[in-house]
């Protein structure tokens, strides 16, 4: 009965995009599914980081979505905090089906499209396993590190070239395709002189083969069909990395790689800028980058001219307010302030100010649903540390936008609800507590006390911060 009702579903959907065509209409496209063990009732589709729909579920998972017209290309769906892509192209008409609870894993598409997009499904999940791999190789010599990455590589390019030999398929799909291999494959490289063992990254690129990083003149640093593509900007944010750290190991004395460096994390910004004419790619590199030093630097008196830089290259004003209003945040957040008293909820949905509950020493840690590895390892790590130091509450904070949905995840999860809020205004929440990443853990004492605004429960001295604190 299930396989019947997507195989009438699917032909519905073809017929109907054929029956446009003929009448001169523009080309559409259907996306449908149904989900396993949901978490909330509905998916949000979106293109190019703007929503299309938020699509709610029927009472047995299921969803169907037309796109008329269509924009041949990459869209993303996401459901309870996961997202995955799908290629789109005219007269497609993919379902899918997956498990909430395994989410990439599970992911199956059927319908006209659903071999390109199983492929891709496919190699997304393929690159995860090979990029363990070649994590174990880097401390091979670059010599032997290169012959391997190249080696799997080829692997993928001959499955790809047989994929295309037995399927016609349209020039948009071998584009992103030929660009999932290759531009991973290129981060890896990328990030060789990160992981070698010898722990000096000036001496790991001397020791580079000069053939090394030959790729680089291939490539495309404008490429607006991949502009939102995982590989594609992973790789770009390794390579900027890369070769602002070859400069400023050019311009100073230094040996050893500090993502703290102001120096460094200036040349990202100018390099960005000088390569970058796509104004979507430069401005998701650039706050990338702007998020990335803020989070690692604690240092506020570096703000002032790394935001000056900053503004004068980004030209997206959401962008250029986010950075403004995280510095301006970070800067109220000093080490003997009190904290923001802001509103939060709990499993009763009743609202409470911080200072209802915090009485005591306490850490507070920050979760979301897009993050889920980090949901559960930091769960596990307080779990482990609450019995070592009853003496200290350990709170969870949920940032998400849904009111309910965080209840159902803890639940889903088997996690108690005890210690777990979450914001009653998100955006707000976040801005005046500068959360720009999740990672950001906060010490404070019983009378709401910084002590430690930006720290990480996951760094080897987190434990002597614990013991800092209580001793005070």
């Amino acid at each position: 009965m299930k396989h019947l009702y997507l195989i009438l579903l699917l032909s519905i959907c073809f017929t109907s995009c054929k029956k446009e065509n003929k009448y001169g209409h523009d080309a559409c496209a259907f996306l449908g599914g149904e989900i396993i063990n949901p978490i909330n009732n509905y998916v949000v589709i979106s293109q190019d980081k703007n929503v299309l729909d938020t699509v709610h579920l029927d009472q047995n998972n299921r969803f169907l979505f037309k796109i008329n017209p269509v924009n041949s290309g990459l869209y993303t769906f996401s459901h309870g905090g996961e997202i995955q892509m799908v290629l789109l192209e005219p007269n497609d008409s993919i379902i899918f089906r997956l498990n909430n609870l395994d989410f990439d894993e599970s992911l199956v598409f059927t319908g006209r499209g659903a071999k390109e997009n199983n492929y891709l499904i496919n190699m997304f999940l393929q690159n995860e396993r090979s990029n363990r791999i070649i994590l174990k190789f880097s401390q091979t010599t670059p010599e032997i590190f290169a012959f391997k990455v190249d080696s799997i590589k080829a692997i993928y390019q001959n499955n790809l070239d047989q994929f295309q030999a037995k399927y016609k398929t349209s020039d948009q799909f071998k584009h992103i395709a030929q660009a999932n291999i290759d531009y991973n494959f290129y981060a890896q490289k990328e990030l060789y002189p990160f992981t070698f063992y010898a722990n000096n990254e000036l001496k790991n690129m001397k020791s580079l083969p000069s053939d090394f990083y030959n790729y680089r003149s291939k490539v495309d640093y404008n490429d607006a069909a991949l502009k939102d593509y995982f590989p594609y900007f992973t790789f770009l944010r390794y390579h900027f990395n890369n070769i602002a750290l070859q400069k400023h190991f050019n311009q100073s004395n230094d040996s050893i790689f500090d993502n703290k460096n102001l120096d460094f994390n200036l040349s990202k910004l100018e390099l960005i800028d000088n390569l970058v004419s796509n104004d979507s790619i430069k401005n998701s590199l650039l706050n990338f980058a702007a998020l990335r030093y803020i989070n690692s630097s604690a240092k506020i008196s570096n703000y002032t001219p790394y935001l000056k830089s900053y503004l004068e290259k980004s030209t997206l004003p959401k962008n250029n307010e986010q950075i403004t209003g995280l510095i301006e945040s970070l800067e109220k957040l000093k080490p003997g302030n009190v904290l923001p008293n802001t509103i939060v909820t709990n499993n009763l949905n009743e609202e409470l100010y911080l200072s209802d509950f915090v009485k005591r020493p306490t850490v507070i840690y920050f979760w979301s649903f897009t993050l889920k590895n980090h949901f559960l390892d930091s769960h596990k790590m307080t779990q482990e540390l609450a019995k070592k130091y009853p003496e200290i509450d350990f709170i969870a904070m949920n940032i998400d936008k849904d009111n309910a949905e965080w209840i159902n995840y803890l639940e889903q999860h088997k996690y108690s609800l005890k210690n777990e809020y979450h914001f009653k205004d998100p955006h707000f929440s976040r801005q005046t507590l500068a959360i720009n990443s999740i990672n950001r853990v906060m010490l404070i004492n019983k009378n709401l006390t910084i002590i430690n605004s930006h720290t990480n429960m996951f760094s080897k001295d987190f434990e002597v911060q614990l013991l800092g604190m209580l001793n005070q």
